[in-house]
């Protein structure tokens, strides 16, 4: 068995996106996870966001692969700071289940953190979703902290609020 992490093309967009898709599924019922997927993720449609992504000299992706099956995928971007330094910020990160703990997550943030060191960032944000202990053991061993908790307070009540899936914009008629 083969992982290997690469820079993805236009080749790579369709896996990406079902993989992205995957990636929020997953995580919208988790604590936080709600406002999460109507906030932090990526624009919709997720294939046009990646494709954009591709193309934009401030972003970079990344497509995982094992024996060249995409099933992980991971972005990058790098924004100034208001002192005008460049702080990079893991925008994508995931592996489908049955792909975890192989290595794969590994080449992925590997290649994330070696451009942003290319680009001179000085340091690399990402999210953990609250209770998420996976994701944040896994961030800790490459050297991630906490530096910052955002604390919420939903206003109505769960029953109010429905955890349908977003709309996708590209469907809507105009």
């Amino acid at each position: 068995m083969e992982v290997t992490a690469l820079r993805a093309g236009d080749r790579h967009l369709d896996a990406m996106a079902t993989l992205a898709e995957e990636a929020v599924a997953e995580q919208t019922d988790a604590r936080g996870g709600w406002v999460w997927s109507r906030r932090e993720v990526r624009a919709r449609p997720l294939r046009e966001s990646l494709r954009a992504a591709l193309d934009d000299p401030d972003q970079a992706v990344w497509v995982g692969l094992i024996d060249d099956t995409p099933v992980g995928y991971a972005a990058a971007a790098v924004e100034p700071l208001q002192s005008g330094d460049p702080l990079g910020r893991v925008t994508d990160l995931y592996v489908t289940a049955g792909a975890r703990d192989v290595g794969v997550g590994e080449e992925l943030i590997g290649k994330v953190l070696q451009w942003c060191e290319q680009r001179g960032c000085v340091g690399v944000d990402s999210l953990a979703l609250p209770g998420n202990r996976a994701t944040k053991n896994f961030f800790e061993t490459f050297g991630f902290t906490a530096r910052l908790l955002v604390l919420h307070r939903k206003l109505a009540p769960a029953a109010d609020v429905p955890n349908t899936p977003l709309p996708d914009p590209s469907s809507e008629s105009r």
